[in-house]
Formats: C-alpha cells, sequence, structure tokens
C-alpha cells in the first residue's frame, strides 16, 4: 500500500482546517477524546467485575457442613 508524501497530508490537512474551521476540529477531538475515556474506563470497570466475580466462585468451593454428612 502507497504512504501519502508529507507534503500530500499537509495539503489534505489545510483542506480540512478550511472546510471545517480551527474551533469545529477542536471541538471533534475534544469529543473523540471523551469518547475514548469512557471506552477505557467502561473495559476497566467490565475486567474488575469479571475478576470480582472469579474471585466469589473461587470462595465458594468449600464444602458446607450439609455436604460432609
Amino acid at each position: 500500500m502507497h504512504m501519502g508524501s508529507p507534503l500530500q497530508l499537509l495539503v489534505i490537512a489545510i483542506v480540512v482546517l478550511v472546510l471545517f474551521g480551527r474551533g469545529k476540529i477542536a471541538g471533534m477531538m475534544g469529543e473523540f477524546g471523551k469518547g475514548i475515556t469512557a471506552f477505557k474506563k467502561g473495559v476497566k470497570e467490565g475486567s474488575e467485575e469479571i475478576q470480582k466475580e472469579s474471585a466469589e466462585a473461587a470462595k465458594d468451593v468449600t464444602p458446607s457442613d450439609k455436604d460432609k454428612a
């Protein structure tokens, strides 16, 4: 796959800047950053919940007094 030259990338960046304006692009990047942060937080909470459930399942392995009789 052919990568664009730095000049081509610069021209594309200028065109995007002219079309959307600096404020609009900054706002979009801010929303993008918030989305990434929310995604990371969700992944972290999900993995913590899985670890908690597996720890609780490991505790319940001991037989109770009823099981011994």
